[in-house]
């Protein structure tokens, strides 16, 4: 499965130490049957990592690695990252500081 995240957003290579992340869609019903409206849905914070960057560079010139990996189940801040749309599907793009999280 990720690897048709990766084929399907042609082969992103993220710069420095920004993430690309595939959002988790929240419910959309509670596990007792109530439908809850799209209006009152909080904007989903979790998601699956599908390109990260080879990390920003210190002072001395040394690259910092990152802490996540492709394949990583992260929770991520609500407005901190930004939203773009490449071949029809949305995805979540920041830095890695963006990420509170590696989740599972």
């Amino acid at each position: 499965m990720l690897t048709s995240y990766l084929m399907h957003a042609m082969q992103i290579k993220p710069l420095a130490n920004h993430i690309f992340i595939d959002p988790i869609e929240a419910e959309s019903m509670t596990k007792s049957g109530i439908y809850i409206p799209e209006s009152a849905e909080s904007k989903p914070t979790t998601g699956t990592v599908i390109a990260v960057g080879e990390g920003k560079m210190n002072e001395k010139g040394e690259r910092i690695p990152m802490s996540v990996k492709v394949g990583d189940t992260v929770l991520y801040k609500k407005y901190g990252l930004s939203e773009v749309e490449i071949e029809g599907r949305k995805y979540m793009v920041g830095d890695e500081d963006n990420i509170f999280a590696i989740l599972g």
